[in-house]
């Protein structure tokens, strides 16, 4: 096979990869879709246009040349990994957003880090496997599709210490935003139902932002989904219950 057939096909793979269709690739560089359907389908595009497609993918021409690895393996990081990121906001946001599908230009566009942080916070996500980063422009996230952060984890208790108050003082009233906070009692059959309707919730919010990643950041706004069901009572309400006698 060429090395121009062996660009075209890796080029197709990365984007199917993704998830990125012609049409999207087209918006991304600015072009119509037929131009990247004619270039794609002959493999004769310029230099220059090649050089436009690796930039928009953040790979480098090596990369295409070698191939990408299929899939990335991680469905959470380790403790230790988690442990790194809390006791480094920075660190932290960083993650988040590669592993919410943000492109390198856009995280520059949008928050304040020079060149000089960038490179040494990638070095640092690089050396806990949570992506490869060659400089100075090929990030590959590590993580996988149905990543999530641990259960009972040091990211989780960072979030019900430092965001979680924050989160709920907020008014809920945007497009959008909808907050209910619902008390009743419920047989075990009931809070069973409810439980599985949660997990669906949860899966469906997670399967539309992986949709939603595909679409240029100015089509998107950061949502988050707090979903809670548990038998409890408000410690002071606890307190003015009678004693039970044995």
């Amino acid at each position: 096979m060429s090395a121009g057939q062996t660009l075209v096909n890796n080029i197709r793979a990365v984007l199917r990869q993704r998830g990125i269709t012609y049409k999207q690739l087209a918006q991304l560089m600015e072009l119509s879709e037929p131009t990247i359907k004619r270039d794609l389908s002959r493999g004769d595009f310029s230099l220059s246009r090649l050089d436009r497609i690796c930039e928009v993918l953040e790979l480098s021409l090596s990369d295409l040349l070698d191939g990408m690895p299929a899939q990335a393996s991680l469905q959470e990081l380790s403790e230790a990994q988690e442990r790194a990121l809390v006791q480094d906001p920075q660190l932290l946001l960083l993650t988040y957003l590669l592993v919410n599908d943000w492109k390198l230009a856009e995280i520059e566009r949008t928050y304040s880090f020079d060149e000089s942080q960038m490179v040494s916070l990638l070095l640092r996500l690089d050396e806990l496997r949570i992506v490869d980063y060659r400089p100075p422009r090929r990030i590959k996230k590590l993580t996988a599709r149905n990543f999530s952060w641990r259960k009972d984890g040091p990211v989780h208790a960072f979030f019900l210490a430092r965001v979680a108050g924050e989160f709920l003082r907020a008014p809920f009233d945007d497009i959008g935003d909808e907050f209910r906070f619902l008390s009743g009692m419920l047989s075990v059959p009931s809070r069973t139902h409810l439980k599985a309707v949660l997990q669906r919730i949860a899966q469906e919010f997670d399967e539309l932002a992986r949709q939603d990643a595909r679409l240029p950041l100015a089509q998107r706004d950061g949502f988050s989904l707090m979903l809670a069901l548990r038998k409890w009572e408000f410690s002071e309400f606890t307190q003015l219950r009678r004693a039970r006698h044995t």
